[in-house]
């Protein structure tokens, strides 16, 4: 029954959004794990509980570094779905970078979704008023 269930089961890594912390899965993270499912959720830096100040950030990796640190703990061969909430979609970008081999999914879940042709600030300097 064990190896039953680890066959199916997913290892979710959460990222949220500007002004978020890992609180903001507290509905989604528990119904995933009672579907048998292993979630990873927590603080980017200067958010919620991490310690790290604002100030300390100098680039948009600054900010992703405690999800290149899961990524980076993840054992050999494991791969995950990585969910990103918002500003969130950028620190995914970041990861599919990094570790394009430890990823097996990745949703942008209302997130910003960064492309290789243009610049981050295309959308916003590009936004028609109607």
């Amino acid at each position: 029954m064990e190896a039953a269930k680890q066959q199916t089961q997913t290892h979710f890594v959460l990222v949220h959004s500007a002004c978020h912390g890992a609180w903001c899965w507290c509905k989604l993270k528990p119904l995933l794990e009672s579907h048998g499912h292993k979630v990873t959720a927590f603080d980017l830096s200067a958010s919620d509980i991490n310690m790290k100040k604002i100030e300390e950030l100098h680039t948009l990796y600054d900010y992703t570094e405690p999800l290149m640190e899961v990524r980076e703990s993840l054992p050999p061969g494991e791969k995950v779905v990585l969910i990103g909430h918002s500003l969130g979609g950028l620190n995914l970008a970041f990861a599919m970078d990094k570790f394009p081999k430890k990823i097996s999914d990745i949703v942008f879940l209302t997130a910003f979704m960064p492309d290789t042709v243009h610049k981050p600030s295309f959308v916003i300097e590009n936004v028609q008023i109607i």
